[in-house]
């Protein structure tokens, strides 16, 4: 049977969006405090801009170029920009409906969002007089006409279209007044009260303050999406300049999405659709605030407390070290740790005792994702003008983050660091730390690899599991993994690792083939995997191959699955579960049951083409029974989850697991919490 048929599998974009539709709907949930229902969505929001300035924009590529293409589910680039589009308009929609109810329950709370139309007397006064003091200087109207050709608009710019005319002429102009939300805050609250006003209100009222001998005839928002991916060539000899060129090209990309305010006069949107290069798919009509991410900040608001999550403090992993000396801790036994279940504040003293220690020869990291004020960029600093050999690669070509982590890399660099700045090609995202140490029996290597990015502050929110360890082999395999990515050295024959693009595809086969020879041979057969995204078609063709042959398998995937559970004679054994809570679920997390031995991984890497083939990952295995034991229970309670879960269904759409009557509310994070509050500090170990 051929199970790469394309029938047997899901348009990647139409399942991000189910998603971010999932993320939404935690917004309706009254379980959650009413400013985290608020956070969700501009989580929702954000993830939106994200997809648009890269996957439609990539999609909008292909139809433009013509090429004879079919995706994974066999739909061609015309019919997959028809699909987005009708799902996109319809959450965009969802997302409005969803704040104006919960701005609506906030005011009851007393937050209130107020138009400038309603003050008067003394908060009139007070909004004119900080309109002429902080907000005139600062904006730049922009007329258009033939003289003043169209502005460029940069993406995500907040604006304002302003129709204007001369007393007693029918002649109307057209300007627009960009709102500058990057430089000033985009609520501005009352003195003494919970009122806010919008900046883009504020202006469309004081607009003709900016049109002298004009009159307003009407005044709209409106907001730009541009394409953001970045095309790095492969053949270049600069890596560094090649990125900061590229950066440049961002924020002058293709026009993809224009989002305009529901009042938003049709002339003029016909106008900008004109000016941009736009469809009428791509107009996006909102009854309420546009860019409405911004919220994100807002629901920490200060004096709200009630309205949000209780706060949540990690086990700390400090007294890790304060049992003894760490370095012997960690040689005694492998350590697993579970952020922010425990606090990274371990894996920050692990670099930063390394960067100090008199014994500690080098330190060896990669770096995906870092905090711009990273205690770790300052240890690792610290440590070079300590004399210690550090070599870090930095990815220069992690989206989003291209700017920070160049800067990162130069001050590293500055500091007496040797840094990698990526690999041509190929992205690192690979999570793995070496600190080699000089001690009585001789050089000892010690490992941190991981999950999760090295950055403190996602850490707070991101699931991720980390794994501590002194094992030689580990250590050998570290070494020639840092060899290959700094030097011209063919990779070993790995000892723990599998490595991608090498090995990690080829592994991950090999123990789905394991599961199927042993379900041939009548015996249990089980596979369990966590992790971010599902799509890699041959990946997902033995899945179906081990479903088939009579293996259970349980997966639980956050984001994009474009497997089809549930299909008869195909995936009849495969069960599909997302769980979205207050943390990110970020880890990654294979079990094979392997004739009761029990195959166990931990991986930086998704079953994705791109993990797979075209970036540099890792996956590990864990080796101590009572490891193996706690990743089975973590994986157990998560597939118990009765609250927060929700089940795929063979068509890509999903359920909210249904709880039976009587059955005890299970939500699994609620438990990793409870669990972390009530372990005592002498077990740091999950």
């Amino acid at each position: 049977m051929d199970m790469l048929k394309r029938a047997y599998f899901l348009n990647r974009e139409c399942s991000w969006l189910n998603f971010n539709q999932r993320v939404l709907k935690e917004s309706t949930r009254e379980a959650n405090p009413l400013l985290e229902r608020l956070r969700f969505i501009a989580i929702a929001c954000s993830n939106l801009d994200e997809f648009f300035m890269i996957r439609v924009a990539g999609v909008k590529h292909l139809v433009a170029s013509g090429i004879e293409h079919r995706d994974i589910a066999g739909l061609s680039p015309e019919e997959q920009m028809l699909a987005i589009s009708r799902q996109a308009h319809r959450q965009y929609r969802a997302i409005y409906r969803c704040l104006a109810l919960v701005t609506g329950e906030l005011a009851a709370h007393g937050i209130r969002f107020l138009h400038p139309a309603e003050l008067v007397d003394e908060r009139a006064l007070w909004l004119a007089e900080l309109f002429e003091r902080e907000i005139y200087p600062v904006v730049t109207p922009m007329a258009v006409d033939p003289a003043h050709p169209f502005p460029f608009l940069a993406s995500r710019s907040l604006n304002l279209a302003v129709k204007l005319r001369r007393a007693g002429e029918e002649e109307e102009k057209l300007a627009i007044l960009p709102v500058p939300a990057p430089v000033l805050d985009r609520l501005w609250k009352l003195p003494g009260e919970s009122g806010f006003l919008f900046l883009e209100d504020i202006l469309c009222h004081f607009a003709a303050r900016f049109f002298t001998g004009y009159e307003i005839v009407q005044a709209a928002t409106f907001r730009l999406t541009r394409d953001a991916d970045l095309d790095i060539r492969d053949d270049v000899e600069d890596l560094l300049a090649e990125v900061e060129k590229s950066l440049e090209k961002r924020r002058k990309g293709a026009a993809v999405r224009l989002e305009i305010a529901a009042d938003f006069p049709p002339d003029i949107c016909d106008f900008l659709k004109e000016q941009l290069s736009l469809d009428d798919m791509d107009v996006y009509a909102a009854k309420g605030a546009l860019g409405a991410a911004f919220f994100g900040s807002f629901a920490n608001l200060m004096g709200f407390d009630r309205l949000r999550y209780p706060r949540f403090s990690a086990r700390p992993a400090a007294a890790l070290a304060t049992r003894g000396d760490l370095w012997q801790a960690i040689a005694a036994d492998d350590i697993l740790v579970h952020h922010p279940f425990t606090s990274f504040d371990i894996v920050e003293e692990f670099i930063g005792r390394a960067a100090t220690d008199a014994r500690v020869l080098a330190i060896k990291q990669t770096l995906y994702r870092v905090a711009g004020d990273s205690p770790i960029i300052a240890a690792l600093a610290q440590a070079a003008k300590n004399g210690k050999q550090v070599t870090v690669l930095m990815e220069v070509k992690a989206r989003f983050d291209e700017e920070n982590n160049i800067q990162m890399a130069r001050r590293l660099e500055e500091a007496g660091c040797h840094v990698i700045y990526g690999i041509l090609g190929l992205k690192t995202h690979s999570k793995i730390t070496m600190v080699i140490r000089r001690e009585e029996a001789g050089i000892r290597r010690y490992c941190h690899i991981a999950t999760g990015n090295y950055n403190g502050a996602t850490a707070k929110i991101y699931t991720d599991i980390g794994l501590f360890t002194a094992d030689t082999l580990t250590g050998a395999d570290a070494s020639a993994f840092f060899n290959f990515l700094s030097g011209f050295s063919d990779p070993p024959d790995w000892n723990r690792f599998a490595v991608a693009p090498l090995t990690l595809r080829e592994r991950i086969t090999a123990e789905i083939e394991q599961e199927i020879a042993h379900a041939k041979s009548g015996e249990r057969a089980y596979i369990a995997a966590k992790m971010n995204s599902l799509l890699d078609r041959f990946i997902i063709a033995k899945l179906y191959e081990a479903s088939a042959a009579g293996v259970e398998i349980d997966l639980i995937v956050r984001g994009i699955c474009v497997l089809r559970p549930g299909l008869k004679d195909i995936s009849e054994n495969i069960r599909v579960r997302s769980i979205v809570g207050r943390f990110l679920e970020h880890s990654r997390i294979f079990y094979f049951y392997n004739g009761g031995k029990e195959d166990v991984f931990i991986s930086s890497a998704d079953w994705m083409p791109r993990n797979l083939n075209n970036r540099i990952e890792l996956m590990m295995p864990v080796r101590k029974k009572a490891h193996k034991k706690r990743l089975f229970a973590l994986l157990a309670t998560y597939l118990a989850d009765n609250t927060r879960a929700y089940l795929m269904r063979p068509d890509g759409t999903y359920r909210r697991v249904r709880r039976p009557k009587g059955e005890k509310p299970r939500a699994a994070q609620d438990e990793l919490m409870k669990d972390a509050q009530t372990r005592t500090a002498q077990s740091e170990t999950i």
